[in-house]
């Protein structure tokens, strides 16, 4: 079975890799990094022609290239500079740098190993290629379309009778159906509802003219473990410091569990809390990380009401109403709703990463608030890890 080209644009990825690599291109080009790809569910078996189409489509992938429209799309955006947009022009995506395999019980393997600018870009590209090939190949995709197109309706309704109240941006790019479902779906919350603020797709919201949305994910904070000169209970204070220099208060969400919610509050001070929009919660307990945040605004005299809490964890509708309500007097309140949008079908959708797990041959790791969500291949460093944050931690009570 031979699918039609999965990635057509360099465009369709998450925004916050364009965010992310231009920091990393003002500032970090010496970095190198090795991403692993990882299938959380249990039991899935990835066969030999399911292996062999995810490399013909890589290899699609990198004959690539952005175009003037979308070279001047990128430069359209307020926080993306023409040095950065000129260096893309000159990028492509470089196969050597991947390689794909498989066990003989079927367990996929994947190896992004690269300069880290580069490397950092296949991520998105290889998560859409995986499971759209694993999802057409496994099943009848016209009977998985039709359920997500049934489901899709369901959501549009409620959306427009007042059974949901909030607002979201779509964030599914990563463990989507297809391109073209995702297509539909961004087209229809868009047009249909008032709900859908954006995008972090940047070919769809290019398409569709929407805002794309996005700032920064765990990788950025984790790529700061692999800096010699970096103390590793320190990593979110250089991080959000680059971060600020480089988008001097514009494009400011900043995500907080990289290495726990808690330690990054430690470096969340006076004017990181000014300077900062909002944060992002992405695991464990959201209700209790969003009073933690309240009350940490509130312990420099900040109004709540005058920040943004994005929700962006496992979310369906449901539990985002219930987060909506919970705190929309409080507080500006957000969500970004990715699997649930993309790929909400008659079947288990697929619970798929790539994570950095080293920057210069150096283990890197995310804690994260939620401990079955740590990933690193080498449990010495992870417990190394742990023991730094809690040294911290416990130092500056």
């Amino acid at each position: 079975m031979k699918l039609q080209p999965i990635i057509v644009s360099l465009l369709d990825t998450d925004l916050y890799k364009f965010n992310m690599d231009q920091v990393i291109f003002h500032k970090h080009t010496d970095l190198c990094g090795q991403y692993y790809f990882k299938c959380r569910n249990k039991d899935i078996v990835f066969t030999a022609e399911m292996e062999d189409e995810i490399n013909a489509q890589i290899d699609h992938l990198c004959t690539l290239r952005f175009t003037k429209d979308e070279l001047d799309y990128l430069r359209s955006i307020r926080f993306i500079k023409n040095d950065y947009v000129e260096f893309l022009r000159l990028w492509r995506p470089i196969r050597d740098y991947v390689t794909v395999g498989r066990t003989e019980s079927g367990e996929l393997s994947v190896v992004v190993d690269g300069p880290l600018f580069s490397a950092m870009q296949f991520e998105i590209f290889l998560l859409e290629i995986i499971n759209e090939v694993y999802f057409r190949m496994k099943y009848d995709y016209e009977t998985l379309r039709k359920s997500a197109e049934e489901k899709l309706d369901a959501k549009i309704k409620a959306l427009n009778d007042g059974t949901y109240t909030f607002k979201f941006a779509e964030f599914g790019c990563r463990r989507r159906l297809s391109r073209e479902w995702e297509d539909v779906v961004v087209k229809r919350l868009a047009t249909e509802t008032d709900k859908c603020v954006g995008t972090s797709n940047v070919y769809l919201a290019k398409k569709y003219n929407l805002t794309p949305i996005g700032t920064y994910a765990h990788e950025y904070v984790q790529m700061y473990q692999g800096i010699d000169k970096i103390p590793l209970a320190y990593t979110n204070h250089y991080a959000m410091k680059d971060w600020y220099d480089e988008y001097q208060g514009d494009n400011g969400t900043a995500l907080t569990d990289t290495i726990t919610t808690d330690l990054f509050l430690r470096d969340f001070n006076r004017s990181n809390v000014n300077n900062y929009t909002g944060v992002r919660h992405d695991s464990a307990d959201p209700y209790e990380w969003g009073e933690k945040i309240i009350k940490h605004y509130e312990s420099y005299g900040v109004d709540p009401k005058t920040k943004l809490l994005l929700f962006s964890d496992s979310l369906d509708f449901d539990r985002a109403q219930s987060l909506y309500d919970y705190f929309k007097d409080r507080t500006k309140v957000s969500f970004g709703i990715g699997t649930f949008c993309s790929n909400d079908t008659c079947e288990k959708a697929l619970n798929i990463v790539i994570k950095l797990q080293y920057v210069n041959g150096r283990p890197v790791a995310k804690l994260s608030d939620a401990p079955g969500k740590a990933m690193c291949r080498d449990e010495n460093y992870l417990e190394y890890l742990r023991r730094s944050v809690e040294f911290r931690l416990a130092r500056e009570r």
